[in-house]
């Protein structure tokens, strides 16, 4: 994605089902769960550059003694800075106690971090602050072990203020109105009562209190729990909890919105927010790593025992289409062999688009996310090229040697054309030189196109708000003179704004929704889209249940090659020499590529749950009174 678009967070929970001692003996260190959760984060970066966080639970800790530990960051590299100041200070103990450090129990018992429930998170901040106050995981704490809460999740709530009322009619006094808060005292919450349930029950049976609170640490009833907590929740989430005593959680939603998978054998459970980052830190076989169900918990007792319970009525699977195209490592299976589906579905656009003529045809990728799909493009050109020449060749009248050499050595132009220069990210501003200096971050390589003969084709994977396009990459193609430039989008036009994690809920920065205003204006049509707005805000009058999705109007009077050549209009600089077209993916073309991930939203309007219209509407509102709220 050439235009830098911020993602949903990650996210990740480790339960260690054997002593300390064992991963010593084994693996040469009590650190095992630490070292892994580091793995983890690292392999996940991609999700989370504004921020981390880890916190870790000891089982059974001494009384008197700490067993909660956190800590976050907002520094440049957030994971390896929080693991450097845990790291120091097993160093400092080995240096002060050399002896006791040997000791597995010993270093439970008096290094901080040294836990066997641990949870992790990358953060990119969707909107908001971007301090360490808003990094998870979150806690809540208690003098009662089971009352004690540590929660961080990818989610986006779509009803903050409708759950927020919730509370205060619950009697709470939320310091902070964010999902993030209510998420958190809303499970706490219903702990808090169902701690007072048991506590309630066995203290009428005359159960003294310290074994009342061993017998809470067995029965406490987490699925009724999250039950209780989640049932006004409208959005896209996985929450991971870590309960005091030693219980743990992973909460997904019920339409799958938000990436899950989980892990377990006999010496861990482990959970992440991507399969290959556990099947290469665990070196586990990717059929043993499994989803966790969409409506349902999986649920880690303090005994080590784990199961799925069903929370939410599951609905119909609308995974994130995004997760696929752009966001997730590729080095999924079934990840890499969408992007190129996706790739190959482009094919015979392409070909169209070029007068089916290779030879004067250069192609090319811009970001490296875009290889895989690039891939797959061009492997639907050769497709192409394999039936084209066993045509050509049967169509010979002769046996001519020379004349087939000929057609077998048509191939596609292939060549690396953009660059990009990461030294020079860190100098690019905010100022009003950030123009120039973005046409520094990429390079081109000269020599690949001829000068007014070849056309370059430039595979995207989505194109967003085009800004960087216009402001800089097509300028650089530019200057290689070819014929005709014809950027290739791997993903549909991107219509209408995310509410379940990705920052694209401004609707005035989606290009195919300025193209669409622009249609719209010059067809002398000023008054259907106040007709629209109306709609919009009478929408908004109702319930989110009973919205319907009035942006999707805005489009309907044009095709999507209409929308497509206004884009290229909006796009294109104006002094740009070569000709200029762009190439979206259909939604035909993304249905098939990810079949199993039906969440397209972005692209057709078609929202998962309630609040998802209500942000529609409520962000093109928004666009007509002149605000840059967040929609939700």
């Amino acid at each position: 994605m050439s235009d830098q678009i911020n993602h949903e967070c990650g996210v990740t929970l480790i339960r260690l089902l054997q002593p300390l001692d064992y991963y010593k003996k084994k693996y040469g260190s009590a650190r095992y769960g630490l070292h892994k959760l580091y793995q983890i984060m690292e392999k996940m970066i991609n999700r989370g550059q504004d921020g981390a966080g880890v916190a870790t639970v000891k089982l059974d800790a001494v009384p008197g003694t700490n067993y909660i530990d956190r800590l976050r960051s907002v520094e440049n590299r957030a994971t390896q800075d929080i693991f450097t100041k845990i790291n120091n200070q097993f160093i400092e103990a080995q240096q002060l106690h050399p002896g006791k450090y040997q000791d597995a129990k010993w270093q439970k018992e008096n290094i901080p971090f040294l836990g066997e429930l641990l949870i992790g998170h990358l953060r990119y901040g969707t909107f908001g602050k971007n301090g360490v106050q808003s990094c998870h995981p979150f806690r809540r704490q208690n003098n009662w072990k089971s009352r004690n809460l540590v929660v961080a999740g990818n989610f986006n709530l779509t009803n903050v203020d409708e759950l927020f009322s919730h509370l205060l009619e619950l009697g709470q006094h939320p310091i902070e109105k964010a999902d993030t808060v209510t998420v958190m005292e809303k499970i706490g919450h219903f702990l808090d009562k169902e701690n007072e349930r048991l506590f309630r029950k066995y203290k009428d049976k005359g159960v003294d209190n310290a074994e009342i609170s061993n017998i809470i640490h067995e029965e406490l009833n987490v699925a009724s729990i999250l039950k209780e907590s989640s049932k006004k929740w409208d959005g896209g989430y996985v929450m991971c909890g870590l309960i005091g005593h030693g219980d743990a959680f992973v909460l997904r939603d019920p339409n799958g919105i938000r990436p899950v998978y989980y892990y377990a054998d006999g010496e861990v459970i482990v959970v992440a927010s991507e399969r290959p980052v556990i099947q290469t830190v665990f070196n586990a076989p990717a059929d043993q790593v499994q989803e966790v169900t969409p409506g349902h918990a999986l649920i880690i007792k303090k005994n080590g025992t784990f199961s799925q319970e069903e929370i939410i009525e599951p609905q119909e699977k609308l995974a994130c289409t995004f997760e696929r195209i752009y966001f997730s490592r590729a080095n999924d299976a079934d990840i890499y062999k969408e992007r190129v589906q996706l790739g190959k579905n482009l094919a015979k656009q392409v070909l169209e688009a070029v007068n089916y003529n290779l030879n004067n045809t250069v192609f090319s990728y811009i970001p490296n996310t875009a290889e895989i799909a690039f891939g797959g493009l061009v492997e639907g050109l050769n497709d192409y090229l394999t039936e084209w020449k066993a045509k050509e060749i049967g169509a010979l009248k002769e046996n001519d040697p020379e004349k087939i050499h000929a057609i077998l050595k048509v191939k596609p132009r292939v060549d690396k054309v953009v660059l990009k220069d990461a030294k020079q990210r860190t100098f690019i501003t905010n100022d009003e030189s950030r123009d120039s200096l973005v046409n520094l971050v990429y390079d081109i390589t000269y020599g690949t196109v001829r000068k007014k003969i070849d056309t370059l084709v430039v595979l995207d994977d989505s194109i967003v708000r085009g800004t960087t396009l216009k402001q800089s990459i097509l300028k650089i193609l530019d200057r290689l003179s070819p014929k005709k430039i014809i950027v290739v989008s791997s993903a549909p036009q991107i219509r209408y704004p995310d509410c379940y994690g990705i920052d694209m809920a401004v609707i005035g920065k989606f290009v195919a929704f300025e193209a669409a205003i622009a249609l719209l204006k010059e067809s002398g049509k000023q008054q259907f889209i106040q007709e629209v707005y109306e709609k919009a805000k009478t929408e908004l009058s109702k319930p989110k249940e009973n919205q319907v999705n009035a942006v999707k109007d805005i489009y309907s009077a044009f095709s999507p090659q209409q929308i497509s050549d206004k884009i290229a209009a909006i796009i294109r600089p104006s002094d740009l020499s070569a000709e200029f077209n762009i190439i979206y993916q259909t939604l035909e073309g993304l249905h098939t590529a990810c079949p199993n991930h039906k969440g397209d939203w972005y692209f057709s309007g078609d929202y998962p749950t309630p609040g998802g219209n209500k942000v529609a509407n409520q962000a093109f509102v928004n666009f007509m009174e002149g605000r840059k709220d967040r929609a939700y």
